[in-house]
């Protein structure tokens, strides 16, 4: 959230990777901050340390989603 918020003020386009475990804190951080329209997306918890699958799978599901938060 901090990097995503940091760019976004420099008015470079960002979006933020926040797993579940961490969403809560992604919207305290982002509304504390002045910044609560910054796009999110969601991410399953945790995507570290699963393995080159997964993290390939959760690549592809969530590729789609960067692209179109970026291009609106």
């Amino acid at each position: 959230m901090r990097d995503s918020i940091f760019i976004a003020r420099l008015g470079v386009p960002a979006v933020a990777l926040v797993t579940e475990e961490f969403w809560p804190q992604g919207d305290f951080f982002a509304t504390s901050t002045g910044m609560p329209e910054v796009p999110r997306i969601k991410l399953p918890h945790p995507v570290a340390g699963t393995g080159e699958d997964k993290m390939t799978e959760v690549a592809t599901d969530i590729a789609p989603l960067i692209i179109e938060l970026l291009s609106s």
